[in-house]
């Protein structure tokens, strides 16, 4: 897979464009900032968004094309980022560290959904917000409409909300919808399409 996203971001455009995704924009405005993580980052247009907002931004990816990339964003923005090339496997922020973690679409096998993203929780501060969009199982029957929306085309890397709640059973859920969406992001996520909005609290 780390090939892959290599290969992906090798290029000068940035495939998912430099605007943040709306979800995660909607609700850092209504957050006091802080420290905040955002695994599986990519090219850094969330983590950069949330360092123009005040944030101190981390994040983590496979990639070291995704890191570069992220890095000349932040620069062209303005602001840093704390951004590091590791695997979850690899973690070790302090525990309580953060005080929100975004996931924007990180998508794995059911098995690695549950070895990752429970562990993310550790570093989470009581109070803390880990705020999340996903694409749904329904989403494949949006992309047999148009393969242009994007998202993996395997459904066991998709979510359900059931899935959702109980990985993150330990935490309290504020929200959590199954939504359709109309996306422009980048040369990969164009169309309707249907996620999984989350909003929880430790």
């Amino acid at each position: 897979m780390k090939e892959f996203w290599d290969d992906r971001y090798v290029n000068q455009e940035y495939v998912y464009g430099t605007d943040p995704n709306q979800f995660l924009r909607s609700v850092l405005k209504d957050l006091e900032p802080g420290r905040i993580l955002f695994p599986a980052d990519g090219e850094g247009r969330n983590s950069v968004y949330a360092a123009t907002q005040g944030w101190n931004a981390y994040a983590f990816d496979w990639s070291q094309a995704g890191k570069e990339k992220a890095e000349k964003l932040a620069e062209e923005s303005g602001v840093k980022i704390n951004y590091r090339v590791m695997d979850f496997s690899d973690l070790d922020y302090p525990p309580d560290f953060f005080d929100g973690i975004a996931l924007i679409y990180t998508h794995f096998t059911t098995k690695q959904k549950r070895k990752f993203l429970t562990g993310l929780e550790n570093y989470l501060r009581p109070g803390g917000t880990l705020i999340m969009e996903v694409f749904s199982k329904g989403h494949i029957e949006y992309q047999r409409e148009n393969a242009g929306v994007g998202g993996p085309r395997d459904e066991d890397l998709l979510y359900s909300i059931e899935e959702i709640k109980d990985i993150f059973s330990d935490l309290t859920i504020k929200m959590v919808a199954e939504t359709e969406v109309t996306l422009q992001e980048g040369k990969y996520h164009n169309g309707t399409g249907l996620v999984i909005r989350m909003i929880a609290k430790k």
